[in-house]
């Protein structure tokens, strides 16, 4: 299917099909989680509900249900059941990314933005306040899990590091 979208829900469906074959394939339960649990699992959340979904009034409705902050917790009460579900079936080493500064991008600068220059700030906010929950819910599930490890990446803070001190990264 092309440009078809898998959402997370999806792909960890298709990994519990997949650890089933892992199991096959090594013989056993045990033979399974010992190898799942070297790998590592790099998510990237919130991009697509915010710029695909929430920021699309004309499309979908979420916006109009849900203020930023009740739709982070929605957000963040679905990724817990999806992170749940694959460290339930072997996952041990997560890397969770956050969300950039997407009323930055090319596209909200050129729809949204006041002069075609400056970031969009109720994108960013809304995306700040998704952050901090995901940050929040990387260190509940490492004081839940101490057989497990999940590190959260702060794409935003990178990204405004960068454009703050462009310097300290070299010419272009």
């Amino acid at each position: 299917m092309q440009g078809a979208r898998i959402s997370f829900s999806g792909q960890v469906r298709n990994y519990r099909q997949t650890v089933s074959q892992v199991v096959n394939l090594l013989g056993s339960e045990a033979n399974a989680a010992n190898y799942l649990s070297k790998c590592i699992y790099s998510i990237g959340l919130g991009s697509n509900d915010y710029l695909n979904n929430y920021f699309m009034p004309l499309f979908y409705s979420t916006s109009r249900r849900y203020n930023p902050e009740q739709y982070a917790n929605v957000l963040i009460q679905q990724y817990t059941q999806q992170l749940q579900a694959l460290y339930n079936y072997g996952a041990r080493k997560f890397v969770l990314i956050g969300v950039g500064q997407i009323g930055c991008s090319p596209n909200e600068l050129a729809q949204n933005s006041r002069d075609g220059r400056t970031c969009v700030e109720r994108i960013n906010a809304a995306n700040r306040i998704f952050n901090s929950k995901l940050k929040g819910l990387v260190d509940q599930f490492n004081n839940a899990n101490s057989d497990a490890k999940f590190i959260y990446i702060d794409v935003y803070g990178i990204f405004q590091d960068v454009t703050s001190n462009p310097s300290a990264y070299g010419k272009c």
